[in-house]
């Protein structure tokens, strides 16, 4: 039988944050050991005797949000897992929230199955990314892959600038901008890295360069 994990939810919408510990302290193993509206209440409200296993963290919340709560936990608290919970799933949020240092991503309308499933991987894996990441890129980022830096040798200077941009905020439109490129090419950047990385959208690209140390962020 697992062990009972403690889960806290910072999230600023009262009825959805209630509704959902009430579904999460259904979970077999999980129970929710507080929640509160915001990330200032999470710090003041943070027993550092009984800290939770799991922060499930909303993105956008008033007067502090997930990304600035995920920075402050990465530095005073890194052994607590990250869970970032929103309704956007675009590959800037997940970014930004990545290099806040989140270990997990799942959207508000996730079927409670996954939920579960979610606050499994984190705890037995240490991450989970639903299908917005593949399996294989994950376990090579958090474990350690087979490949080797050396295999990206033959990037160009061009593709190495694309990545340090493609490592940020920005979208493309800004980086084809900042580039002084058109958008097609530097679509043809994007699809050559995908190919050479072996990912498949955008955060796998990230993901990869930073655990390759290809980047500085």
């Amino acid at each position: 039988m697992r062990e009972t994990r403690s889960i806290t939810l910072v999230d600023d919408h009262t009825m959805f944050r209630k509704g959902l510990a009430v579904l999460i302290n259904l979970f077999p193993s999980y129970k929710v050991l507080m929640d509160v509206a915001n990330g200032k209440e999470f710090i003041e409200q943070l027993d550092p005797d009984k800290l939770p296993d799991i922060v499930l963290l909303d993105i956008h919340m008033p007067v502090m949000d997930g990304y600035a709560t995920a920075a402050w936990l990465r530095t005073h608290y890194p052994q607590i897992r990250v869970m970032a919970l929103s309704t956007m799933d675009s590959d800037v949020a997940i970014i930004k929230m990545i290099h806040q240092g989140a270990r997990g991503y799942i959207l508000k309308d996730a079927d409670p199955k996954e939920l579960q499933l979610a606050f499994d991987e984190l705890i037995d894996k240490g991450y989970y990314y639903n299908e917005i990441l593949t399996r294989k890129v994950m376990q090579s980022i958090h474990h350690g892959g087979s490949e080797s830096v050396s295999g990206f040798a033959k990037l160009t200077d061009r593709e190495l600038e694309f990545l340090q941009h493609a490592c940020s905020e920005k979208n493309y439109q800004q980086i084809a901008r900042e580039m002084f490129l058109s958008e097609r090419t530097i679509d043809g950047y994007r699809e050559s890295l995908f190919k050479k990385f072996n990912v498949s959208n955008r955060v796998g690209l990230v993901l990869y360069a930073i655990k390759n140390q290809l980047v500085n962020l």
